[in-house]
């Protein structure tokens, strides 16, 4: 049964009893008991085999399935010899194998989705889950939706898509996809409102314990923003989602019986098992009942043994009559049927004999056996890597046709994101650790740190590729790469001055464990750009690494292109000069909003020298109190100017969209789905119907090819209580010069809902639905409406 969040009664109690003060957004209601699996969404034949396994399990080894233990891979499942089973290795993360050699870096997330290709997308978890199989992961730790994005200092959220709920949703199913299509099964992550590293875990003060955060937020902007994409992931089949570490509305999220039980298991019919983030159980009984099936990393955290709120723990709470067998092997059925289901018990590789000597060892070894390594599939990985790090970078002014390059004969590259890596090719760098944890000072930033980067089997930097093009044709190359020298007026030594074009190259920091503190490119970018521009009329500036980014020299006149190439992984060089010197005609939007200034951003974090020392147990709490008014949504309902607006990207060539046609399939469509409706993966079925179509033209105006998104938007009526804008379709189209094609958005009921918190379900507005077709979130020339 759904449940309705209890507002204001419960966080009004914690508040009095611990002295502080904060807007109470709501409480989460107990739901329980936790729903049973029922193999729904396909999975009933994998059930089958589960229930068969099942009944062959005794107590213990139930206990264990549901436990991590020590082993080879991040988190491991003990095997079961005398059943043929051999455990389960579960493995980081959401762009490479973190824990292992020979195999590929794709690019973040962040730069997939500034891609807007679905098929793209589609791939690259195709080609990561072959990688992670060939290493014997049958688990990937990955894709990432949380953090969605509401804060842009938000330190992880490169590993995330969009702060768009829409794009993310997309772009997440796609990836799952992808992922098990390859025998793999994704782990979603991270559930759920895990919006900032500070404090995401408990800490002691003063020998006070302080709990995590809480995001405290209302019913309506849990469904219509931070819920939308985990139930696209859910309906592409994500065979596991990872609890996050902090609380949700006071509740810690990991035993959060309305988020795991209510919204997860019961309204979404998520079929698969809910595990812990690493350490993030923070009870036995209790995360069990409220809908925790898998206690990761168990009984080992970090190679230190700890004691586990599960294993041991389950049998004994089984056998006092505390803890239901039902619930226990509930647990085991969700856990084993994405096995039985991707055919995992079937030939599946052994794990890589590197990974399991590296997990027996504090130092790297010499002597080790490589699992399969096929050239031929890391030939067409690096390719797609290299195709989806140049549509992922996105051209945010081109002054005169400034790119792409001819055959300049002098050329200038600049900033020390340009050079190779200079610390090796891993940066795990976690808190504390900061930007001096990586490859930096000098080294270009492909990938972000943290448990969501990766072992760089090779980098190939932007100044060895733009090397490479400028001795195809004899160009001199000058180049300093020493930002501290470059400030220190080192742009003296070049000769001849100015180059003819001048490519600066500039970077953000984000690991794990931190939150930004600044949206300003880091290492004295401002005063690299202004010194280069102002011995060079022709300087572009490439941004890697988070974003968005800020940019106060952005208006110079002598800063004629500037390119976001987000985190390409390892052919970020060549994905660039493909873009640079016009190989590939730039087709990147932006995933998020670029303000005129860092402190146009509503921070959305938590964060104070008081906080920091303070002694008071429940201090932490950050309230969402924007709804789900975050990025565009936010800078819309202020009409307020921005630098560069969500969904914006240029291209070498020109577009044209025309012919706005709206077809509704449903007129007076019930208000609410049917609650006779059955429930499958991703919700009430009659959720994902299409109700309405739009259809545009679009036209390649220029002289030569290219790709362009055009994106459809909806404006609800005020009944819906709604942002301006909504982005609800786009699609990535390549046209040759003079030709036009016809694409249709299908709209389904969820796309054209809200949530009513009253009766709990998506309603249909009464009203007229606002339809605004373009390029960008403020590029919309075609205008429409439709009711249904």
């Amino acid at each position: 049964m759904l449940r309705p969040w209890c507002l204001l009664g419960y966080a009004a109690t914690i508040a009095a009893q611990f002295g502080f003060e904060h807007t109470q957004y709501g409480s989460s209601p107990p739901v329980y008991p936790s729903p049973q699996i029922s193999g729904a969404g396909g999975w009933d034949a994998a059930l089958e085999k589960a229930q068969a396994f099942l009944a062959e399990l005794t107590a213990e080894e139930k206990a264990q399935l549901a436990t991590g233990t020590s082993g080879p891979c991040t988190g491991n499942i003990g095997p079961i010899p005398r059943l043929n089973f051999t455990g389960l290795c579960l493995m980081d993360g959401p762009l490479a194998i973190r824990q292992a050699i020979y195999v590929s870096v794709f690019p973040a997330e962040l730069s997939t989705a500034a891609s807007w290709d679905r098929d793209l997308t589609r791939r690259r978890g195709a080609y990561m889950g072959a990688e992670f199989k060939d290493k014997g992961a049958h688990i990937a730790l990955g894709p990432v939706v949380g953090p969605l994005g509401r804060s842009p200092f938000g330190g992880r959220n490169w590993e995330g898509f969009s702060p768009d709920s829409y794009l993310s949703g997309v772009l997440v199913e796609e990836s799952v996809t992808g992922i098990q299509s390859a025998g793999v099964q994704a782990c979603t992550k991270h559930y759920i409102l895990n919006e900032q590293e500070t404090q995401r875990n408990p800490s002691v003060n003063n020998g006070t314990a302080i709990a995590a955060i809480s995001s405290n937020i209302d019913d309506k902007t849990m469904h219509e923003t931070y819920l939308w994409p985990f139930a696209n992931a859910v309906r592409a089949g994500t065979a596991s989602i990872m609890c996050s570490y902090n609380r949700v509305n006071g509740s810690y999220a990991c035993q959060n019986s309305k988020t795991l039980n209510g919204l997860l298991k019961d309204e979404l019919g998520f079929q698969g098992y809910v595990m812990s983030d690493w350490a993030g159980t923070r009870s036995g009984l209790a995360s069990i009942e409220a809908g925790l099936d898998m206690n990761m990393p168990g009984g080992i955290r970090f190679s230190n043994p700890t004691p586990s709120y599960f294993g041991a723990n389950i049998t004994t709470a089984v056998h006092n009559g505390s803890l239901s067998a039902e619930r226990v092997d509930d647990m085991v059925l969700r856990i084993l049927t994405p096995y039985f289901h991707l055919n995992q018990d079937v030939d599946f590789p052994p794990i890589d004999g590197y990974t399991q000597r590296l997990a027996n060892s504090q130092s790297y070894p010499f002597n080790y056996t490589i699992g399969p390594i096929i050239d031929a599939r890391q030939t067409q990985h690096a390719q797609l890597i290299r195709d989806l790090g140049a549509a992922g970078t996105v051209l945010l002014k081109n002054k005169n046709g400034t790119l792409p390059l001819k055959t300049p004969k002098n050329i200038g590259v600049f900033g020390n994101d340009a050079a190779d890596f200079t610390r090796g090719q891993y940066s795990l760098s976690l808190s504390g650790a900061g930007i001096a944890g990586g490859n930096y000072d000098i080294g270009t930033l492909a990938v972000g740190g943290g448990s969501g980067t990766g072992r760089f089997p090779y980098v190939v930097s932007p100044l060895e590729a733009i090397k490479a093009r400028g001795m195809a044709y004899g160009a001199d190359v000058q180049y300093i790469t020493d930002n501290v020298f470059i400030t220190a007026g080192g742009l003296s030594a070049l000769a001849p001055v100015p180059p003819e074009v001048c490519i600066v190259f500039l970077k953000s920091w984000a690991s794990e464990g931190e939150d930004r503190t600044t949206l300003i490119p880091e290492w004295n970018s401002t005063a690299v750009v202004d010194m280069t521009a102002a011995i060079c009329p022709n300087t572009v500036v490439v941004l890697h690494g988070a974003a968005p980014n800020t940019m106060p020299w952005r208006n110079n006149p002598n800063v004629t292109a500037i390119l976001a190439a987000h985190m390409p992984g390892q052919e970020s060089g060549n994905s660039i000069a493909d873009i640079l010197w016009g190989d590939v005609n730039p087709s990147g939007r932006l995933p998020y909003t670029v303000a005129n200034e860092e402190t146009d951003y509503t921070k959305n974090l938590v964060n104070s020298t008081e906080l920091a020392t303070t002694t008071d147990p429940n201090a932490w709490q950050a309230d969402f109190v924007e709804g789900n008014l975050i990025d565009y949504k936010e800078f819309d309902a202020r009409n307020a100017s921005v630098a560069f607006e969500f969904g914006f990207g240029l291209s070498y060539t020109t577009f044209n969209i025309s012919n706005l046609h709206i077809q509704v399939s449903s007129s007076n469509a019930s208000r609410i789905p049917s609650s006779a409706a059955p429930i499958q993966p991703g919700g009430n079925v009659e959720l994902w119907a299409t109700l309405a179509t739009v259809s545009i033209t679009v036209s390649n105006t220029g002289a030569i090819s290219g790709a362009t998104v055009p994106q459809i938007y909806l404006s609800y009526p005020e009944e819906a209580n709604a942002p301006v804008r909504s982005l609800r379709g786009f699609e990535k189209v390549n046209l040759s010069p003079g030709t036009s094609g016809t694409l249709n958005f299908p709209l389904t009921r969820r796309d054209l809902s809200y949530w009513d918190t009253t009766s709990q379900q998506w309603t249909l507005p009464t009203g007229e639905i606002g339809v605004h077709a373009g390029f960008s979130s403020r590029d919309l020339p075609l205008q429409g409406s439709l009711s249904v």
